[in-house]
């Protein structure tokens, strides 16, 4: 009852190969680095490009360099039904966070494709450009561009080499002028849905190959600097310093322990960069990066706002200005219920129960809910481990995944909800 049909497993099989070759497909030698508008991710887009093409799927690419492939309807004109993650990763990546979603969702098609079947939509499966934000610090780019929010200011920013993002994009073939273009008419589309490995522990747990995302954590970032004054190791009494490190270590206890106490909250501080950074030099300088996250928006504004209260007092208290530079904010998503049901019907076909969890982490879903009803399917990793070389996901899982996608897929045609 619990055993995945063979076709699914066969795809499955396949799809995980497809990830070792796109694992190939990287700026660094011996580890997964592939960010936004980089050859590594043109590589990418070109094998998935064949892939495409093979199913059957018409192929495009818009001007921000988001990899598309349509395939039509059963009536041409027909709305359709968006599919998709992305295929950018942070550095030191593993292999399945983003073209997992893609491949998935590429094998669901060409199931389709070698039946001979079309469904009363269209399939549109959008492989994103950028979701994790590495290379220019902002994240979704690719899906904002598509969900008409992209910021034409990010165009100005720079990366560590200097490279501004509108340069980027021309010498991967997009063009930044024509971003409107990008856009998708929300009366065109039906709804987003996006497979994802969970990034989490909670199906290992339970022993669960797939789950049901309920909603998506709003998240804000900020860019935290304490400037204080360097000084000479050993002459500068302790009573006399203004130390910005060590109001900045301070911070980040505080930061932690706020969100230990807020149930749901999680709160990180990933980057820390001292000036001048010498062994014998008090630091003058401190910046931070600052993640803030929770499902509910106005616990995540208020623990936001007093983590920003507490870097101005402690920096005041030791002589020491705190700035405080919000960098994105995202908005909590809720699921779309009607999408989700059906997810969870196609689960439930197979003899699983249909469990529904919430993301803790940020996915395209974000921006696309913003132009249509989204909805999410999440896949066991082992571990619960993810931007970490040793994410895996098992076979018989991911055969799980795309057999629910398929069997999802079939509801909505049979259902009549295939029309807005």
């Amino acid at each position: 009852m619990h055993e995945a049909p063979a076709t699914a497993q066969t795809y499955a099989e396949a799809v995980l190969r497809r990830c070792d070759a796109l694992a190939a497909c990287s700026e660094e030698p011996g580890r997964i680095t592939r960010r936004f508008a980089t050859p590594a991710l043109a590589q990418a887009n070109a094998l998935v490009t064949e892939w495409m093409r093979a199913a059957g799927m018409a192929v495009r690419h818009d001007a921000i360099g988001n990899l598309i492939g349509r395939y039509e309807a059963a009536a041409p004109g027909a709305p359709a039904l968006l599919l998709g993650s992305h295929l950018d990763s942070v550095r030191d990546a593993g292999r399945y966070d983003g073209p997992l979603g893609v491949l998935a969702a590429l094998a669901c098609v060409a199931r389709l494709h070698a039946a001979g079947a079309r469904l009363p939509f269209a399939l549109e499966l959008y492989a994103f450009a950028d979701e994790e934000g590495v290379r220019y610090h902002t994240t979704y780019l690719g899906s904002r561009a598509a969900a008409g929010t992209f910021d034409t200011t990010s165009l100005a920013r720079a990366d560590a080499d200097g490279v501004a993002m509108a340069d980027a994009i021309r010498a991967a073939g997009g063009d930044p002028a024509a971003l409107p273009a990008a856009s998708r008419a929300a009366d065109a589309i039906i709804g987003y849905v996006e497979l994802h490995i969970e990034q989490g522990p909670v199906l290992e747990a339970l022993d669960l190959p797939v789950g049901v995302v309920t909603a998506i954590a709003g998240q804000s970032r900020v860019a935290l600097e304490f400037r204080g004054l360097a000084g000479h190791a050993g002459t500068v009494p302790m009573a006399l310093r203004r130390d910005a490190l060590c109001a900045a270590a301070e911070f980040v206890l505080a930061a932690e322990a706020q969100a230990r106490a807020t149930d749901g909250l999680v709160a990180t501080v990933g980057q820390v960069g001292v000036e001048p950074g010498a062994s014998n030099v008090i630091p003058g300088a401190a910046a931070l990066s600052l993640d803030v996250r929770h499902h509910d928006d106005a616990v995540r504004t208020a623990a936001a706002q007093a983590l920003q209260a507490r870097a101005t007092a402690n920096g005041a208290r030791r002589g020491v200005a705190a700035h405080w530079q919000p960098v994105q904010s995202s908005d909590a998503v809720r699921c779309d219920a009607r999408l989700a049901e059906l997810l969870g019907q196609a689960i439930a076909a197979q003899g699983y129960p249909a469990h529904a969890l919430p993301s803790g982490a940020g996915h395209d879903a974000v921006a696309m809910a913003v132009i249509a009803p989204v909805a999410m399917l999440f896949v066991r990793c082992q571990g619960g481990i993810s931007h970490h070389p040793a994410e895996s996901v098992a076979a018989a899982d991911v055969a799980v995944g795309i057999e629910t996608l398929s069997r999802f897929l079939g509801l909505l045609a049979a259902t009549g909800q295939g029309q807005r």
